[in-house]
């Protein structure tokens, strides 16, 4: 009786440590795609002038996001146009919100740096909407369109996300369907386009939030 205790404890820990083992190499699989989706990030380096190597400033971390900026493909041109479902199924158009500054930021229920920027966002949506300040929430988490229960299932997720995040802006569903107009590479992304429709700035990756509301003073004030 015991002996047989000990065979089935033994088959028992084996199992656990296969699917333990499954389940690491799974983890590590999702860990080396995101990171190769991750795309450039924000690095704080010392100024090469300085002689006395001291960090650098929150205005120099601006600076090097600025420069970031510059280099944006879609940085001074018409932002692509869409057509997307927002949580409640209705169609919202990009051109819809001409007229108004506005924030379109592509980000994922997964994406822990998104988890960051949101409660910013919620912020400025409510400190700037004096000043005609529109922000768009564009999940581009993966919708499997061809099952109808998952993908109810997928969208009560994202809709539970953004109701536990307190999202007080329009959440939008697929953003994956627009990700090559935008040139997409991480997340987050996030444009800033002018009353006019033209992409003033653009950041890819968590960025300072002074640099945020930065951009956003460019996308109210900017003139096309």
């Amino acid at each position: 009786m015991r002996r047989n205790f000990i065979v089935v404890a033994g088959m028992v820990l084996a199992l656990a440590l296969m699917l333990t083992a499954g389940v690491v190499n799974y983890l590590h699989r999702r860990a080396e795609e995101r990171a190769r989706l991750s795309g450039p990030q924000l690095t704080l380096v010392p100024d090469q002038g300085s002689s006395n190597g001291a960090a650098p400033s929150a205005s120099d971390a601006s600076q090097t996001a600025a420069d970031e900026d510059n280099a944006t493909p879609l940085n001074g041109k018409t932002a692509p146009a869409f057509t997307l479902q927002d949580l409640s199924g209705n169609k919202v158009s990009l051109a819809s919100f001409k007229g108004h500054p506005l924030v379109v930021d592509f980000w994922a229920t997964w994406c822990a740096p998104c988890k960051v920027e949101i409660p910013w966002f919620e912020k400025l949506h409510d400190e700037y909407a004096s000043q005609g300040l529109e922000i768009l929430g564009v999940s581009s988490d993966d919708l499997d369109k061809s099952d109808p229960a998952k993908l109810f299932t997928e969208k009560r997720d994202i809709a539970d996300f953004a109701k536990q995040m307190h999202m007080n802006y329009p959440v939008l569903l697929d953003g994956a369907s627009v990700e090559d107009a935008y040139q997409l590479e991480a997340y987050p992304t996030t444009f800033y386009i002018d009353r006019n429709g033209k992409v003033v700035a653009a950041t890819v990756g968590l960025v300072p939030r002074d640099l945020i509301e930065e951009d956003i003073k460019k996308a109210i004030g900017a003139t096309s």
